[in-house]
């Protein structure tokens, strides 16, 4: 006869909470940053064609917001991958 597990509830102060018995997910985040950089570079091209109205109205700014997103996200990406290799080589 097999047996229902009830799952583990721990209090905290005046709440219950369930802890579910699941494994952790092993993401390493190279994709999502590299989506992420994608995307801010994508502003970035896409906002070009339009420098002199973003001049004209004060918010210039915006292009460069994306082009520091994607120099950022290079260096994320970079961060990811040689954490990632690091992690399969232990």
């Amino acid at each position: 006869m097999e047996r229902d597990e009830q799952p583990l509830t721990r209090e905290i102060g005046n709440r219950t909470f369930f802890v579910a018995d699941v494994q952790p997910l092993d993401v390493d985040g190279v994709r999502t940053v590299e989506v992420g950089t994608a995307l801010w570079l994508l502003g970035f091209v896409a906002l070009l064609p339009f420098y002199g109205r973003l001049e004209d109205s004060g918010n210039e700014w915006w292009l460069w917001t994306c082009l520091a997103g994607f120099g950022l996200g290079l260096f994320g990406l970079e961060y990811c991958r040689r954490r990632r290799k690091a992690r399969a080589d232990s």
